[in-house]
């Protein structure tokens, strides 16, 4: 405790360089700021995006605010209900939309790591039975061809599926997400069919892009001890779709907090997550072992008053780099998110972005905390 009331309030007591090449990023998924996605399955849920942040027309503007910050990645998604609405039916516009924002990164310098499924799913893969259902591999995998084909001359970094242990955990066990069943059964038929199809369109992406980098972003908690039954069996599911899943040319760790399963006294972000810098270096050496390259693809917190952000950024920026002095090999960090967005079943009252979004006027403003990080990126290190 006292170690990490250290870490937090002096993080930075010596120069602490990232390695040569080092990605400084953001990220944001599709249907969380875009906006007018109809075709979704979120969309015709009970909590959903609308008009989100508007980033569907003003990516120009967003991406605009890219360059002040020094930032030279970005993690964005796209939308498979807005690319194949119908099935078997592509919207070439779309992809053409797609293929804009990836162009307006590379005129600013930025590297793009494209998601290719973010939790939503077409209207009418959702009503065939959605990730339940052994179609959807071959669904998602012609999906995929297309996409990548339409995409290839623009990106060669791809995550297949983000969070899958999320994604069945919320829609299948704790019923907050649609479709909101209760069955331990339909979760694994779900988690397994999102690894087999991550293993064939990995297969698919390397036929057209030999060269290309592809991998799973996983939801990395540190369960900090005593562990009950529930949070342990969490922990295990999460790290064993690393081993499940095949292969993948790198790891990408979403990492937000620890769990203390009797609560504690570490500082709190707005929706209650416990800030604890210290769990990401345990979870990264921990992932030493699969001897993979690791990015950190999602870090960041809730804080309207943007109060903690400069601190938490710093500090776990602290566990990233002695996590590489320690041999891991970790090449980039994506902060959650550049701009403030819809956060699924709790709307819009999270504030995790960077920017801050008037959702009035959608006007955009870079908060205080942004050009915190902005300097480290700028320097390419800690003090």
């Amino acid at each position: 405790m006292l170690e990490f009331a250290r870490r937090m309030l002096f993080p930075m007591t010596k120069s602490q360089k990232f390695p040569k090449g080092f990605l400084w990023g953001a990220a944001t998924s599709a249907y969380q700021v875009e906006g007018g996605n109809r075709n979704s399955d979120w969309e015709s849920w009970k909590v959903k995006a609308g008009r989100a942040c508007d980033h569907y027309r003003r990516f120009e503007e967003d991406f605009d605010l890219l360059k002040p910050l020094n930032l030279n990645a970005y993690r964005l998604s796209v939308e498979w209900a807005r690319i194949e609405p119908e099935k078997g039916k592509f919207d070439a516009g779309e992809v053409e939309h797609y293929r804009e924002v990836l162009k307006a990164l590379k005129r600013r310098g930025i590297k793009p790591l494209v998601t290719l499924h973010h939790f939503t799913n077409p209207l009418w893969i959702a009503g065939q039975g959605g990730w339940e259902s052994p179609s959807t591999i071959s669904y998602f995998e012609s999906y995929v061809r297309y996409v990548v084909t339409q995409l290839a001359d623009l990106c060669d970094f791809w995550v297949t599926v983000n969070e899958p242990w999320v994604y069945l955990s919320e829609g299948y066990l704790y019923r907050r997400w649609p479709p909101e069943k209760l069955s331990p059964a339909a979760a694994c038929r779900v988690g397994g069919n999102m690894l087999r199809a991550h293993r064939a369109v990995y297969r698919l992406i390397h036929e057209i892009q030999p060269r290309a980098m592809v991998g799973i972003a996983y939801s990395l908690g540190y369960i900090r001890p005593p562990i009950p039954l529930k949070a342990n069996l969490a922990a295990w599911w999460e790290r064993s779709f690393i081993r499940w899943a095949g292969a993948q040319d790198f790891i990408g760790v979403n990492y937000y907090r620890s769990i203390t399963p009797f609560g504690s006294s570490l500082p709190k972000t707005d929706i209650g997550w416990e800030i604890y810098p210290e769990g990401l270096y345990r979870v990264l050496v921990e992932l030493k072992g699969c001897r993979l390259p690791i990015y950190i693809t999602e870090n960041g917190l809730a804080d309207a008053k943007d109060e903690k952000r400069a601190d938490y950024i710093r500090g776990h920026l602290d566990s990233v780099w002695r996590a590489i002095q320690s041999g891991v090999d970790v090449r980039g960090y994506f902060y959650w998110s550049l701009l403030d967005n819809f956060e699924w079943a709790s709307g819009f009252g999270p504030r995790f972005g960077l920017v801050e979004i008037d959702y009035g006027t959608m006007e955009r403003r870079i908060r205080p905390s942004a050009k915190a990080y902005a300097e480290i990126a700028k320097r390419n290190g800690l003090g």
